[in-house]
């Protein structure tokens, strides 16, 4: 379901983070927040895909952090 998230005890203390990064689910949920499109995140992080944002954001609604 979330292919793109992982969380590892040696990767930011376990927190939830995108696969192969250490960009952590909160802190894409933090830059949402501030009123950071999809398309803004996209540009200032061009490592990550729409499928990287799309999973974090719908890890928050499902209650997985």
């Amino acid at each position: 379901m979330f292919e793109r998230i992982e969380s590892n005890p040696g990767i930011l203390g376990g927190k939830p983070c995108i696969k192969g990064t250490r960009i952590s689910v909160e802190f894409i949920l933090e830059l949402v927040a501030s009123g950071a499109s999809r398309a803004d995140i996209l540009r200032d992080y061009p490592h990550l895909t729409a499928e990287d944002v799309e999973q974090a954001i719908r890890v928050q609604s499902r209650g997985r952090l």
